[in-house]
């Protein structure tokens, strides 16, 4: 797993970017295909933080889909509510970074 130690008011800021993001991706019937990890580390890369909405899964699902998808994925769950969970890894190089965490 993505091993980033990040604080409360960092996890914060995140989730205060994450409201005004458009889902980059979305999961439905296909599951957690290599397509869409292959995909997810694009806009990773591209993005740092990714929003993901959830089509069809219950509540249940959903917790276990952030579980895998920050473990296969090599990022972070910043945290999910309803449909949509928000996922964030840092750019390896800091000159490409897009986000400055406080």
């Amino acid at each position: 797993m993505y091993d980033l130690p990040l604080t409360g008011a960092q996890r914060t800021y995140l989730r205060g970017l994450g409201q005004t993001l458009a889902p980059a991706l979305k999961l439905g019937k296909g599951g957690l295909t290599p397509a869409f990890f292959k995909e997810l580390q694009k806009q990773l890369q591209a993005h740092e933080l990714v929003k993901l909405r959830f089509l069809g899964a219950e509540r249940d699902e959903r917790a276990a889909f952030c579980t895998q998808i920050a473990d296969e994925g090599r990022c972070l769950c910043i945290g999910a509510v309803g449909h949509t969970a928000l996922f964030y890894r840092q750019h390896p190089e800091p000159a490409a970074r897009s986000i400055t965490l406080p």
